[in-house]
């Protein structure tokens, strides 16, 4: 007892990370010079959303009235609506069954499917665009919408579910066996029910995807809001009726993202008790392995096969020479150096904040992350008029310029990093670098090469995801870019939209092989946070 005491009363006072003695300098809710920095890149979050309130508010009752009460805002309410109301349930129904079949099933070569159904996710979806109106120049309307949206999207509800179908208990799936209940009536009244989070969470990412994608819907000539806005804008620049309909698309974004917390609900899914616990069984296909194959196959061939053919006929078409021109390597060399900078400036402007959630979490910093997730959730369109507006009114000298570039993809893509940082910081408990203190390190080596050592693998994948969202973006690109940059997703645009497809086809190519590895990547570490 008397040894008890002694060593209780020599213990050094906790330091924390940046070397704020308990108690000293710093708040409750953390070191106060990170809680100042967290609060600016909260409220920088928010630009987008204050933009379109402050549009809206300022443009007054009758020209909203004017402006958003008319027939074409009906028409295009209606065909949005419909190409989320049919996709999204189509991308849920096939996520679901395609991850159920992998994952828990005895289905040959499940494997080999496991990845090619997320494969299509590596795919730009302005890229499936153009390879279906390759191959089916008539294409268009809902029909051609929804086709060319689920079968881009489908891997953001699969991809999800079938990380936590791989980490099921299956002593869930047991007692509802025990109690009488046959293989399907588990399926839908045990297993499903464990999978609400994950294909909510899939659907909403889908949701808001349709919101935004502009490439795909406007090579098909499908009006949504988000081509709509690109065409006012276009046409009568920084125009009351561009911000009118970007109010209304942030507001569709704002409901949706309030449907999917409510789907949420109380429910307990976690693993409660001791022991270790057993991997999922599989179940044998029996009847089912024949329509399983064709139905993998056919999704495949439409999701994976189509674009790559179509890419690759383009190329041969085109011969050699679509390879020799300046263009395509200095489009190449930007979108790797917008990529890169992009991915580093994201992850360390997310730094911050992930290390407040982590280490001092509270309702100021749930409240602080949450800004960001809303921010990300609007669509680039709307994020590019913003900052379009905000630089022309108040700092000119930056419109169009590299910095509100870089600055859109920080707005666009930093929950990527956020998500990748959380992880990462949450396996570096603070505890060790207290323990790197104890031993004489001053409190920035001690954070420098403990938490930041440990936080380097999960910082490196969270800048990759970023990166490949920058490659693929194409809307606040254009909006936004400086004269004279041409990333590969423009000058595709660029090519496309004057039907050169063989020209087109090379970015096409480069853009995929891009993004390939980083869809591996996401899809490899959904995996792994499914089994922490």
């Amino acid at each position: 007892m008397a040894f008890r005491d002694s060593t209780t009363t020599a213990r050094a006072p906790r330091v924390d990370n940046l070397g704020n003695a308990a108690g000293g300098r710093g708040t409750r809710s953390g070191p106060w010079p990170v809680v100042v920095l967290s609060i600016l890149i909260a409220a920088f979050s928010l630009l987008p959303l204050g933009y379109v309130a402050f549009m809206t508010g300022n443009a007054g009752w009758d020209t909203i009235q004017k402006l958003v009460f008319r027939p074409r805002v009906g028409d295009l309410l209606l065909n949005t609506l419909g190409l989320v109301v049919v996709t999204v349930p189509l991308c849920v129904v096939i996520g679901v069954a395609g991850a159920w079949l992998v994952e828990r099933t005895r289905l040959r070569g499940h494997k080999i499917w496991s990845v090619l159904l997320a494969a299509p996710l590596a795919i730009p979806a302005f890229v499936n665009s153009y390879a279906w109106v390759s191959a089916v120049p008539s294409l268009g309307g809902l029909f051609g919408g929804v086709l060319i949206a689920t079968l881009s999207y489908f891997p953001l509800v699969y991809i999800p579910v079938a990380a936590v179908l791989s980490r099921m208990d299956p002593a869930l799936e047991q007692s509802g066996s025990s109690l009488g209940l046959g293989p399907w009536k588990v399926f839908f009244r045990v297993v499903l029910p464990q999978l609400r989070l994950a294909a909510a969470g899939g659907a909403l990412l889908v949701s808001l995807h349709l919101l935004a994608e502009y490439g795909a819907f406007a090579m098909i000539q499908f009006d949504t809001f988000t081509t709509a806005i690109y065409d006012q804008f276009r046409s009568t620049f920084d125009g009351a009726a561009a911000n009118m309909l970007a109010s209304v698309l942030v507001l569709f974004c704002l409901l949706l993202l309030l449907g999917e917390s409510k789907t949420r609900g109380n429910a307990r899914y976690a693993r409660v008790g001791s022991g270790v616990q057993a991997n999922p069984p599989r179940l044998a296909t029996g009847w089912l392995e024949i329509p399983g194959q064709l139905g993998l196959a056919a999704l495949t061939a439409l999701a994976l096969g189509v674009p790559l053919f179509h890419v690759a006929r383009w190329l041969i078409l085109g011969g050699p020479g679509i390879w020799t021109g300046g263009a395509l390597a200095g489009a190449l060399l930007q979108t790797l150096g917008y990529g890169l900078v992009g991915a580093l400036v994201t992850t360390v402007v997310a730094f911050p904040l992930a290390f407040l959630v982590i280490r001092h979490p509270g309702p100021v910093t749930k409240l602080l992350e949450g800004a960001n997730y809303i921010s990300s959730s609007m669509p680039g369109i709307v994020v590019a008029l913003a900052l379009v507006t905000i630089t022309i009114h108040n700092v000119p000298a930056v419109y169009q310029t590299a910095v509100v570039l870089v600055a859109a993809y920080a707005l666009l893509f930093m929950p990527r990093a956020l998500v990748n940082l959380r992880a990462g910081l949450a396996q570096a408990p603070k505890e060790l670098d207290e323990a790197a203190q104890a031993l004489g390190k001053p409190p920035l080596v001690a954070f420098l090469r403990v938490t930041l050592r440990l936080t380097a693998p999960a910082a490196a994948g969270g800048a990759a995801l970023v990166f490949l969202g920058i490659v693929n973006e194409l809307t606040a690109t254009l909006l936004l870019a400086p004269n004279g940059t041409n990333t590969l997703a423009t000058e595709f645009w660029s090519l496309s939209s004057e039907i050169d497809y063989t020209g087109a086809a090379p970015y096409a190519l480069l853009m995929i092989l891009l993004s390939a590895p980083m869809t591996y990547l996401l899809f490899a570490q959904s995996k792994k946070a499914a089994g922490q």
